[in-house]
């Protein structure tokens, strides 16, 4: 469970506008946090007083909170509201899309649209962060800019990871996916992570996170031979149902020791399984934080 917002975002302290937070200027550089409470007043009222008090040119990173469910007397979907105060945010770099606790919602409660038109009204974006993946839609999109994709979920569709797959994004460094359960709309599979894993889509890609999936074993398996990995300096498969049988196929795949980082917490491989993965990589930063219970299961779900 999520319990607290962020607090710090691309380096920056978070300051509040909304029921939770006033509007007075900061004494410094921050990640400005636009958010509603749940039956209060709509998000794009909140965002309208946000545009006329702040100095929006000088924003350069957003963190999206609460903005209604469909149980709620107001909701309306940010990216529109986004998309067209584009020219207002010149400097924008940085958004955070989901920021909610799990008193707010349960991340597979969160209700999103489509989040391609972000692309297009920011082309300077370099860093997109979404939490939560009900009704989510991305179209593949092009960008020069961007370095940094993750998208948490309990559930990622299938068409989302395929549209990530298709994306034209050279200069990407860093992609996250919680893929989750097919409970909560998490149907890809190994193959739509195909177009990823082959190392033709994102030349530039250093920091690979294919994290809290129940087919935990079979992505560790085609990972295991993936072009992608010769040029990656982090790795994570954490978060998942990886079991020995995931981490005899790494252990038996193509090298790993040019990594800097290996996470792989949250996991249900044996003792001496763990043993072999922390000898066989002497000079990589491993994380084997066991799972909580022993019985196999995801991180994060509901």
């Amino acid at each position: 469970m999520i319990g607290e917002n962020l607090d710090r975002y691309v380096g920056l302290p978070v300051a509040r506008f909304g029921p939770d937070g006033g509007g007075e200027p900061p004494a410094g550089p921050v990640a400005w946090r636009v958010a509603t409470g749940y039956d209060e007043e709509s998000f794009g009222e909140v965002w309208k007083r946000f545009r006329a008090t702040v100095d929006t040119a000088a924003v350069t990173a957003l963190v999206i909170g609460y903005w209604g469910a469909s149980y709620d007397e107001h909701s309306e979907y940010p990216v529109p509201l986004l998309a067209e105060s584009a020219a207002a945010f010149p400097n924008l770099r940085s958004i955070f899309l989901g920021d909610m606790t799990y008193m707010e919602s349960e991340i597979s409660w969160i209700e999103h649209e489509d989040v391609s038109p972000l692309f297009r009204a920011f082309p300077g974006l370099e860093r997109l962060d979404v939490r939560g993946a009900g009704g989510l839609v991305l179209d593949p999109v092009r960008s020069t800019s961007l370095k940094v994709l993750r998208f948490e979920s309990g559930g990622l569709p299938a068409s989302v990871v395929r549209a990530v797959g298709a994306s034209d994004l050279p200069n990407l460094e860093h992609l996250d996916l919680w893929l989750g359960t097919e409970d909560y709309g998490g149907d890809a599979t190994v193959d739509d992570l195909a177009p990823i894993l082959s190392g033709e889509r994102f030349p530039a890609l250093r920091r690979l996170g294919l994290e809290d999936s129940e087919m935990q074993d079979e992505i560790a398996e085609a990972v295991a031979g993936a072009p992608v990995v010769a040029r990656l300096e982090s790795l994570s498969l954490a978060m998942g149902t990886l079991t020995d049988r995931g981490a005899e196929a790494l252990l038996a795949g193509q090298p790993l020791t040019h990594l800097k980082r290996l996470d792989l917490h949250h996991h249900f491989i044996s003792a001496p399984i763990q043993q072999r993965i922390r000898a066989a990589l002497p000079g990589v930063r491993v994380d084997l934080e066991e799972a909580s219970r022993d019985e196999p299961y995801i991180e994060v779900s509901e």
